[in-house]
């Protein structure tokens, strides 16, 4: 998951859940229609912006996404949860003020080390350094395959990727390595051909699926191809 990213009831488990066991996640739960939302939004998104990637935020939409809602017994909003491992160890209910936001953050937040600053930097050589002192940081890794991939080295970006655990981030830069930096353009053709050989071929399947992570959730076409899939395996 990205520092911040809208989470859906399907997308919940992987970049909440899962993720949690990598970095904090904080659970922003709102809907448009929601004035003090509005107000504690962008006070979230700026308070764990400023962690780095120390600490992330995923916002779920309530009306769109009542599961997660129902899952944290939710009865007014704005509610804001922190998850850690996969357990919520935090959480207040309505527009609260920045210090008393920075404060909840700051009780996510791990110490940052050597490393994790150098991963901050985001340059090659930085980012090299902070993998010298800790070679599964997954800042750092996840940063350089990127790097790497953009410029065409998408074989180390993989070797890279595989010291990590999977997560989000980690499929969809790997995804792109495999795929090719440029990526295929309007993949709606090649995925088509590729429906009538994902049941019986693994690669056809795995290029399948790495068109969709470069897609990313937010295109209207990955859900409908997810469908597609689905139907074509069972």
């Amino acid at each position: 998951m990205r520092p911040m990213a809208d989470v859906t009831d399907t997308t919940f488990e992987r970049d909440v859940v899962q993720r949690s066991a990598e970095v904090p996640v904080v659970v922003d739960l709102w809907a448009s229609w929601c004035g003090p939302c509005r107000t504690l939004g962008p006070i979230l998104e700026k308070v764990i912006g400023e962690t780095g990637g120390a600490v992330e935020l995923a916002k779920v939409d309530v009306d769109a996404s009542p599961g997660v809602a129902a899952s944290f017994g939710v009865q007014s909003i704005p509610a804001v949860f922190a998850v850690k491992d996969g357990q919520v160890v935090d959480s207040f209910v309505g527009a609260v003020p920045e210090a008393q936001v920075r404060a909840f953050v700051d009780r996510l937040a791990p110490a940052r080390g050597e490393a994790d600053l150098l991963a901050e930097k985001g340059d090659e050589e930085s980012l090299r350094a902070a993998l010298a002192l800790d070679p599964a940081h997954h800042v750092a890794v996840v940063a350089l395959a990127e790097l790497l991939v953009g410029r065409g080295d998408c074989d180390e970006a993989l070797q890279l990727l595989a010291k990590v655990p999977e997560t989000a981030e980690v499929r969809r830069v790997a995804a792109l390595a495999r795929v090719g930096p440029a990526g295929p353009g309007d993949p709606s053709a090649e995925l088509d051909a590729l429906l009538d050989r994902v049941k019986g071929d693994d690669e056809a399947r795995r290029r399948f699926l790495d068109l969709l992570e470069v897609l990313g959730p937010d295109d209207p076409r990955t859900a409908r191809y997810r469908r597609a899939l689905t139907t074509r395996l069972f």
